[in-house]
């Protein structure tokens, strides 16, 4: 007698919807081993990155170690006997360590020997006191000596002894007063004289000379009493109305006042071109006369003009 046998599922057969949670579980596992994998390599290359760098070669240590900040300041000795370094390159704004501050109201001092009058700058005022240079010299000059004395103010950044030798050199001059036999100058350093030579700031020379025209407050020379006062600014930067060098301009200048103290009045352009006399002030204006600082040419002709109040 034949049995028949129910048939079961084997362990290899299974349903449509057992195999499709089978699917699944192995793409879930698939999945999960993929994200291991990435997060395995993020790992790893951060690991790189927070890991300890060889050391840096001297030259790139150099290249990513900051400049040391110099606490160093010029001193006179340094500044004279140390060469400058080249200039480099800077940002806009930067300092060079050393260098002086553009803060509003920082003090700007200059190097050594340096001095107003080297740089040009005058200041407007001083304290009204004055230092006379101790220099003597040699009579210049046939005719009755007139000793003089050079003083400067204090703080207007002249050399007492440097302004009384330009000073000297110009009543020297050949082309100056002394080209008339009845006048001759002395430098005196000490004792009785004359007259005196005084450079002096603008607002002591308005003082001196009791200025009160509104265009020459601050701007013109004088001689007040037996006090030749020579405007430190005009003795410094010269005159727009001069066409010629400071050097020159202060020439015309002492010749002008001296020639006040020796008894010589204003003289006017004697025509256009010619040269304009020392005697004129040309300050004011040439009038078509060339500038001129001497009161005699080199062939020693009086460079005259009519004269004026």
């Amino acid at each position: 007698m034949h049995h028949r046998h129910r048939s079961t599922p084997s362990a290899n057969r299974r349903s449509p919807r057992a195999r499709r949670r089978a699917e699944r579980r192995r793409r879930m596992r698939r999945t999960l081993l993929t994200a291991a994998a990435c997060a395995a390599g993020a790992a790893a290359g951060l690991a790189a990155l927070l890991a300890p760098q060889d050391a840096p070669s001297a030259g790139s240590a150099a290249a990513l170690r900051p400049e040391p900040r110099s606490t160093a300041t010029d001193t006179a000795t340094d500044t004279e006997q140390r060469p400058s370094a080249a200039p480099s390159a800077q940002a806009p704004g930067a300092r060079a360590p050393g260098s002086p501050s553009h803060d509003p109201g920082a003090a700007h001092t200059a190097g050594p020997g340096a001095s107003r009058a080297s740089r040009g700058e005058v200041p407007r005022s001083g304290p009204g006191t004055f230092t006379a240079s101790r220099l003597s010299g040699d009579s210049h000059g046939s005719g009755t000596v007139r000793r003089y004395r050079v003083e400067v103010e204090e703080g207007s950044g002249v050399e007492p002894d440097q302004a009384a030798r330009e000073v000297e050199a110009i009543l020297a001059d050949r082309r100056g007063w002394i080209r008339d036999p009845q006048y001759a100058f002395r430098l005196t350093g000490q004792g009785e004289v004359d007259f005196t030579v005084r450079i002096a700031t603008p607002t002591t020379t308005d003082r001196l000379c009791e200025v009160t025209t509104p265009e020459l407050v601050g701007e013109t020379n004088c001689r007040a009493g037996h006090d030749v006062v020579v405007n430190l600014k005009r003795w410094q930067q010269g005159s727009p109305q001069f066409d010629g060098p400071v050097a020159e301009y202060r020439a015309l200048i002492v010749n002008h006042e001296v020639g006040h103290e020796i008894g010589r009045g204003h003289e006017t352009c004697p025509g256009p071109g010619k040269p304009a006399p020392a005697m004129m002030q040309q300050l004011k204006g040439l009038l078509g006369c060339r500038s001129n600082a001497w009161p005699y040419d080199s062939s020693g002709t009086y460079l005259s003009g009519p004269a004026v109040p």
